[in-house]
């Protein structure tokens, strides 16, 4: 009995090594994450790769994009890598050494397009800045489902307008920067209702929306870009929650895009960069930083976190 026990022991003592370093593996802190900005990739972060391994990228500058389910990727190509006037593409990825392929296209006629989002029936919403802005809504063959003027200022093509989405109910719901405003639009373009983004402790601050993320129970998540923070309003439109960058020491330096987690966390981008070097930064509603991506990589203007941990993230991204 003495000789069998002392013999397994090493083989035990290795399977035993094997389950810890395996249980550490799987509890690595990792995100994956596609973003957009002047790289444009799918990356993972984790301690092996703390400035992303690529997965897969593109050679254009971006406004924003989204890994669709069917694994193909939509994006906002920017001024000049879009041509003239921005552009839309849809990629299909290619597979086993194939090239990636365009399936849907759409170039933009005046300054920018400033977002691209595409709804569950297969239509394309987007926005264009310039002279006339405008939201359009357009079926894959291109044929105009929806299109109607923008209410903001016609001052700065540039700071008019950022993600655009359609809503469940068939409203559209558009950030715009220079008005301070989040409008909630009817498909004729009639003004529903309006939430103004400016702080009245504050009125010096540029809290202008970036994002505008409608959540479960009828709440507005906001990015305010250059107030370096993120605010929920309710449905009525009073805060109800919100986060600077002195809650964090700096690490929120112009936020840009931002995604609301299962977890109930919310991921902001640091376009300009947090005090120590954050591009993402992910809180808790306690507002406490749970994680945060400080790399020397190009800015992050836009993002979509596609897993956490080794764990694909379920249902509509939040975004």
């Amino acid at each position: 009995m003495s000789s069998l026990r002392f013999g397994t022991m090493p083989l035990a003592l290795l399977a035993w090594l094997a389950a810890i370093v395996a249980a550490e593996a799987a509890t690595t802190p990792s995100r994956r994450v596609l973003v957009c900005g002047p790289r444009t990739a799918i990356v993972e972060i984790s301690a092996e790769h703390p400035d992303g391994r690529v997965e897969w990228s593109h050679p254009a500058n971006t406004r924003e994009g989204w890994v669709l389910p069917n694994g193909n990727v939509l994006l906002a190509l920017s001024r000049g890598d879009g041509g003239p006037g921005g552009a839309a593409v849809e990629i299909e990825r290619g597979k086993n050494g194939a090239a990636d392929r365009v399936v849907w296209r759409y170039d933009g006629t005046q300054e920018e397009i400033n977002s691209i989002q595409k709804t569950p029936d297969g239509t394309y919403v987007l926005t264009e800045a310039g002279p006339d802005p405008r939201l359009l809504e357009i079926a894959t063959d291109g044929t105009v489902k929806v299109e109607f003027p923008l209410a903001c200022q016609k001052a700065n093509g540039h700071m008019q307008t950022r993600m655009s989405r359609k809503q469940a109910d068939g409203t559209y719901l558009c950030p715009h920067l220079f008005d301070f405003a989040i409008i909630r639009y009817d498909a004729t373009g009639k003004e529903l209702a309006r939430i103004g983004t400016r702080d009245p402790a504050a009125p010096q601050l540029n809290t202008w929306p970036f994002t505008a993320i409608t959540l479960a129970d009828g709440g507005i998540l906001a990015g305010l870009t250059n107030g370096n923070r993120v605010v929920e309003f309710d449905k009525d439109g009073k805060i109800r929650w919100q986060i600077d960058t002195a809650d964090v020491d700096g690490a929120i330096a112009d936020a840009c895009g931002i995604q609301r987690l299962p977890s109930g966390n919310t991921m902001i981008a640091s376009y300009h960069v947090g005090k120590h070097g954050e591009r993402l930064v992910e809180v808790s509603p306690e507002k406490k930083v749970v994680w945060s991506w400080q790399a020397d990589v190009p800015a992050v203007h836009h993002f979509q976190v596609l897993s956490i941990d080794g764990k694909d993230l379920e249902g509509l991204p939040l975004r």
